[in-house]
């Protein structure tokens, strides 16, 4: 049996003051371009998995976030390709800036329970459920 690349993404579940998610649209050149997803990213070797996403989210939403804000919810695995796919989902509903989309071509915020008819990669939909019961 071949081994596995295993590829690390983080990403962030945003949620405001009226218990909304905020997702972003992938862009059109990119891989699931079109879908939406919740913002972050690769996790760059020798990274933590928090600082990442600190990082993340200050290139896509241009947002400063602290490591202390990021509480860890829930997260996914999903073959991608010939690699595998984790994916880790963390809970924020503070932070400092105004969230605008600076590499996705939209953002928008929704209910939980809207998450369900959005088009979203695969490793994302099934933390949709999950994320209800903690929001």
């Amino acid at each position: 049996m071949n081994p596995v690349q295993t590829l690390f993404v983080v990403a962030a579940a945003l949620i405001d003051g009226d218990g909304r998610v905020l997702v972003q649209q992938r862009p059109a050149d990119k891989s699931m371009g079109g879908l939406w997803e919740f913002p972050g990213g690769k996790v760059e070797p020798g990274e933590a998995p928090e600082m990442a996403l600190i990082r993340e989210l200050r290139e896509e939403l241009g947002i400063d976030v602290e490591r202390a804000c990021l509480a860890p919810a829930c997260f996914a695995s999903e073959p991608l390709g010939e690699k595998h796919l984790v994916l880790l989902l963390y809970i924020c509903r503070k932070w400092r800036g105004i969230v605008q989309p600076l590499e996705a071509p939209a953002i928008k915020w929704v209910a939980p329970v809207q998450l369900h008819g959005l088009e979203m990669p695969p490793a994302d939909r099934p933390l949709i459920a999950l994320l209800e019961a903690l929001v």
